[in-house]
């Protein structure tokens, strides 16, 4: 009989750690196997029976139990009964467990039992019951059951959900009240409750206020409490503060502080933490490896992430997962394909996010074929209709262009999440449908569906690509209700939208709202200043990024560089070509074609060249950059020997391509080149533009062939606007041409009758042609109509200041000293002159 309950107790401590390191399944069947089964088990078991039970929602096998435990007599056990009721609500029987309830609550004994209640308020709160549940807690209270800790933790969790935030207040005094607020679970539950409903300094507060901070699991939920909330560099404080006490960490810590280093891009603190990783032996941990590998791909380093993939010894689906995401979200698309055919020959079972990302990367290299065959397969899966994976197919068959395949998933979804619409909005977007993405938002509210951020930021593209400023200032005002405005994703794309708008003020009220800015933010007003004629304003942004933290990246660099070369600041380009070298930023093509650009723009050639020699790999752009710097620059000849070059490299010429040429031959005099340059571009199939016909024109006109640049401007293929008749109005005055200027000016008139510029440009033909009485009625009528020409402007760089000067403007600060140095200079000028004639006459007497 000894022996037996020694095998018996050997079977219970058994089922028990099976039961504690989350091996369910086997728990059972170590139970279902042993001969002694279930006479002499002990009522110790059951509860970690039932837990196993409620884990896997095997509810027959929960039921056989209960069946067991009332033969047992243990039908009136508290913790055995607790575990039932848990263990039926967890399966989706709460109608069982709240039978089960209200017949035990009648005993005496049971009916004190907190635990139980417990149990049912929690069980009805989780299956969205929260009425029901609050009448079980005023039985509770009309028993006199006093709320412990666990109780005061499952209200502080539904705060957010059903009670609202003025509710947490109310079980906050409670807990301080009653003494609680030194337990760490009761603590944890409420800085978690602050920090979901978005107010971290109150959970903080809470933090401070905790005598006993020993529990690691209070620090990881207020780390994680300030990266819900935007504040990363506060839960990277957090963690060195934790580390200076001795505490001992979990995967949990470094989960959450990596989570933190990848919102904030911290790279230097997250590598450290690598190294805290391996110290404490975590870098296998399933988890802390996910997180690390996250973490490099967010912030780009795809080889360090590929590093901790292939170290990890145990490849589940969620390092797969993060592998395949992190390939796609730097466009390596085929590695992210790879990756997931990897991942299928090792028999590893894709989920929902493994099949998006597939899709995605199949949308990202455009093939159709497998996108369908990956679709084919897909309708084998079970998480076919996961809404995830049809958002996905949305997204991957807009990309491929395919819309009527895209509407086809659409339209045949069962459940239309905002994600969905989202998805289908975006593709809309993408493929320049701007008028139907706008229906396709009208429809989604009509139907009651919330937006996100996401889908917002779709509908302002829409409202940009189509022209409908009045919606965009509308759905700008829905994402003020909405507080999506605070949203990077949001501030970004209302950046864009009032830098089109041309309203850069507007965009840095939109910058100024988000809480967390990060690069893409900040690359969007930079961005926005310089396209809207403020490139100091874009420039002086660099050192506030800088400031904040955060490195910069080939877009910021792209930006800047373009901002430069407006102003023509070589010192601030020389600048930022150091940076981009002393921080080993990767060699990207955009920037070094930004480079080349800035340089040229800057009137520095010989650097342009300098980079344009040590590029690995020369786009299109790159060379049509150069052509044209060699055009700018009067030579000529070496832009057409470099388009030779080109052609013999393999690199197709586009229409930019022969407009610089064009451009070249025209400010040179190669007429005949010029003209076969222009032939030329029909072997390539390229349509010709307006830009390249006022450009033939100026050409023909420059070298006095005004009839040939008539006959020319007859035949053309498009309707001449307003640059060529200018151009041969232009090429009249001149050649002192009065006929055919009169007839350049009358069709610009026609086209601009308020403009001052086409008036002025035929008063100057008639002056200098000396027809002072057609110059004199010209003059009357523009008097007039009231029109004036703007004036011109120029700019010069001196000690790192740029000073625009506007023709008859007196209100730069150094007009003063300007004019008189310029005085001083005529002086100057007149008494070298005195002193020449002197000298002359003195070698003629001589």
């Amino acid at each position: 009989m000894r022996r037996i309950h020694s095998f018996s107790h050997h079977v219970d401590a058994k089922i028990k750690a099976l039961v504690q390191q989350g091996h369910y399944q086997e728990a059972l069947e170590s139970y279902s196997q042993e001969l002694i089964f279930p006479k002499n088990t002990s009522r110790f078991t059951f509860p970690s029976l039932l837990k196993a039970c409620a884990c896997l929602s095997n509810f027959r096998y929960g039921g056989t139990l209960h069946c067991t435990i009332t033969k047992m007599g243990l039908h009136f056990d508290p913790y055995i009964i607790t575990s039932l009721v848990r263990m039926y609500v967890k399966c989706g029987s709460l109608s069982i467990a709240v039978k089960l309830f209200d017949k035990m609550s009648q005993c005496e004994v049971l009916g004190q039992d907190v635990a139980l209640w417990n149990s049912i308020i929690d069980g009805f709160f989780k299956s969205g019951f929260f009425e029901e549940g609050m009448v079980q807690f005023r039985r509770m209270q009309v028993l006199n059951v006093k709320p412990d800790d666990y109780t005061l933790c499952i209200f502080l969790g539904i705060c957010n959900n059903f009670l609202g935030g003025s509710y947490g207040k109310v079980i906050h005094g409670y807990v301080v009240r009653n003494m609680f607020d030194d337990d760490p679970f009761v603590i944890t539950a409420m800085i978690d409750m602050y920090s979901n409903s978005g107010r971290p300094m109150d959970a903080w507060n809470v933090f401070e206020k905790l005598g006993n901070k020993y529990s690691i699991a209070v620090w990881n939920v207020m780390i994680n409490g300030f990266c819900e909330n935007g504040y990363w560099r506060n839960g990277l404080h957090l963690y060195s503060l934790a580390k200076s006490e001795g505490l001992e960490f979990g995967s949990t810590t470094f989960s959450s502080v990596l989570t933190a280093c990848s919102q904030g891009e911290a790279v230097d603190f997250g590598r450290q933490l690598h190294c805290d990783v391996v110290k404490t032996s975590f870098e296998s941990d399933h988890y802390v490896s996910t997180s690390l590998l996250t973490f490099y791909s967010k912030c780009g380093f795809v080889e360090d992430a590929e590093r901790v993939f292939y170290l990890a010894r145990d490849r589940e689906v969620g390092i797969w997962n993060s592998m395949i995401s992190a390939y796609v979200k730097c466009g390596c698309a085929n590695d992210a394909l790879y990756t997931y055919t990897q991942m299928r020959c090792r028999k590893v079972a894709p989920d929902s996010f493994t099949i998006s990302n597939a899709l995605i990367a199949c949308g990202m290299i455009e093939s159709y074929y497998l996108g369908t065959m990956m679709h084919g397969e897909l309708t084998k899966m079970p998480v076919h209709d996961f809404v995830a994976v049809q958002s996905a197919l949305l997204t991957m068959y807009s990309r491929l262009g395919s819309l009527k395949d895209a509407h086809r998933v659409f339209s045949k979804m069962r459940e239309k999440d905002v994600v969905a619409w989202g998805s289908m909005l975006s593709g809309y977007c993408e493929n320049k449908k701007f008028e139907e993405a706008l229906y396709l938002y009208k429809t989604m509210k009509s139907e009651g569906v919330k937006p996100d951020s996401n889908v917002l930021a779709s509908a302002i593209i829409a409202c940009v690509g189509h022209g409908d400023a009045k919606l965009g200032y509308c759905i700008h005002g829905l994402a003020i209700k909405e507080g999506v405005d605070l949203d990077a994703f949001t501030g970004s794309t209302l950046i864009e939208f009032y830098s089109k708008c041309g309203q850069p003020e507007m965009a840095k009220k939109a910058f100024s709202n988000v809480l967390q800015k990060n690069l893409v933010l900040w690359n969007s007003l930079m961005s926005c200043y310089s396209e809207n004629g403020l490139p100091d304003v874009s420039i002086s942004l660099l050192p506030q990024i800088l400031l904040d933290g955060l490195y910069l990246d080939s877009i910021s660099i792209t930006t800047v560089l373009a901002a430069v070369s407006q102003m023509a600041a070589l010192r601030k380009g020389k600048t930022i070509h150091g940076y981009h070298t002393r921080f080993l930023l990767r060699k990207e093509i955009q920037v070094e074609n930004a480079l080349i650009d800035m340089y040229i723009k800057c009137g520095c050639f010989t650097y342009a060249q300098r980079v344009f020699e040590k590029m690995s790999k020369r786009d299109v752009v790159a060379w049509n950059t150069m052509i044209a710097g060699y055009g700018s620059h009067g030579e000529c000849q070496k832009a057409i020997d470099l388009f030779l070059e080109m052609r013999s490299s393999g690199t197709a010429p586009d229409e930019i391509t022969f407009l610089s040429l064009i451009s070249s031959c025209n400010h040179n005099g190669f007429v005949d080149d010029g003209l076969n340059l222009f032939r030329l571009m029909r072997e390539h199939e390229i349509e010709p533009k307006m830009e390249h016909y006022i450009n033939i024109v100026d050409l023909l006109g420059r070298a006095g062939c005004l009839n040939d640049a008539c006959e020319f401007i007859e035949n053309m293929a498009i309707q001449p606007d307003r640059g060529v008749w200018l151009s041969l109005l232009s090429a009249c005055r001149v050649h002192r041409n009065v006929e055919l200027g009169e007839l350049a000016a009358n069709n610009l008139i026609k086209m601009e009758l308020e403009k001052g510029s086409n008036y002025v440009q035929l008063l100057n033909l008639y002056v200098e042609a000396g027809l002072k009485e057609k110059a004199a009625n010209l003059r009357t009528l523009m008097r007039q109509k009231g029109l004036s020409k703007l004036p011109g402007c120029s700019w010069i760089e001196v000690k790192n200041k740029v000073d625009i000067f506007f023709s008859g403007d007196s209100s730069s600060p150094g007009t003063v000293k300007i004019y008189e140095t310029l005085v001083c200079l005529r002086n100057s000028m007149k008494r070298t002159e005195c002193n020449d004639e002197y000298i002359g006459t003195i070698f003629e007497v001589g």
